[in-house]
């Protein structure tokens, strides 16, 4: 299957007083057309900073350098009224923390068929019908109520299916869910995870899910991309990457989740500006060697798998 979206030798890299922060180094990655892509790994990996490059919505001090590719057209080369035209219309993100991502003046409502009235040129009363079945298709109680409301009057469920309405209202192609259950109690996260699916499996749209939660990972994903410190270093389907993990970190990870006893990974995630030479996550491995530390392994492809370690 083709790929929608194409990641080549992407980098990023901020440029801040302390030094150089490599966020993304050396990322490749494929997305094909109507699958879920999820992204995982500790905070700080590089995860969300990856999402916000696709989009070029980095700050000033960012430099970024590869390949984006989007049906076959470079991301990157757009000009600053080509890629506003993407986002929102074929490129949606659903951002993390609802209550800070909508606005708490204005009633969702209005919000909704803001996006709507942009993206499909509806008049307003299409757009304010158009809302409500939109949060209907979500299962939200009483969209009729709701679309009157402010955010503050709404639950962390129905917050996240505003935003969900949002970002779908362009009907895009490409959408980018960063963090949607970071901070969310279990039942929440259940409704949002149903938003989620919904979003996918309903309306064929491709999704590159940004996570920690290994559990809604695996309930969500066609395949898994684990990263640590800015790089890719195992990629390949869900159920071969979550059941049968190849690199010690991925192990670590999915050893430190509630299901599997909470034991954590030994020490700490390194600095961005300072990274160790050789394997990045050799200081950390139960299984390092002394090559470990002085040869940096590739993403090395096998049986339709990537991993990055020097015994693989």
């Amino acid at each position: 299957m083709a790929a929608l979206l194409s990641i080549q030798k992407l980098r990023t890299i901020f440029y801040t007083e302390k030094g150089r922060v490599k966020a993304a180094d050396d990322i490749n990655l494929d997305i094909a057309e109507g699958k879920t892509v999820g992204l995982i790994g500790e905070t700080g990996c590089g995860k969300s900073v990856l999402g916000l490059s696709i989009l070029r919505l980095l700050p000033r001090n960012a430099g970024i350098e590869g390949k984006i590719c989007y049906k076959g057209q470079d991301i990157l080369r757009l000009s600053g009224e080509q890629i506003r035209r993407l986002r929102g219309k074929e490129i949606a993100l659903i951002p993390q923390s609802p209550s800070t991502s909508l606005n708490p003046v204005l009633k969702t409502g209005v919000q909704i068929t803001e996006a709507l009235q942009l993206h499909q040129k509806l008049a307003r009363e299409e757009a304010w019908k158009a809302a409500v079945e939109m949060l209907q298709s979500f299962n939200l109680p009483d969209p009729e109520r709701r679309v009157k409301e402010y955010p503050h009057q709404l639950s962390g469920g129905m917050k996240q299916r505003i935003l969900a309405a949002i970002g779908m209202a362009g009907k895009p192609s490409l959408i980018i869910a960063d963090e949607p259950t970071k901070g969310l109690d279990a039942i929440i996260r259940i409704q949002v995870v149903e938003v989620l699916h919904h979003l996918t499996k309903k309306t064929g749209a491709t999704m590159l899910l940004i996570t920690h939660d290994l559990k809604v990972a695996a309930g969500l994903c066609d395949e898994i991309a684990v990263m640590y410190a800015g790089e890719i270093v195992e990629h390949g389907p869900a159920e071969e990457v979550l059941g049968h993990p190849r690199h010690p970190y991925t192990m670590g990870l999915l050893a430190s989740s509630p299901n599997n006893g909470l034991k954590p990974i030994r020490g700490c995630s390194p600095s961005l500006i300072n990274l160790p030479a050789g394997c990045k996550f050799h200081p950390r491995c139960g299984k390092a060697r002394e090559i470990c530390a002085k040869k940096h392994p590739p993403l090395v492809t096998k049986n339709g798998s990537q991993v990055r370690c020097i015994f693989h």
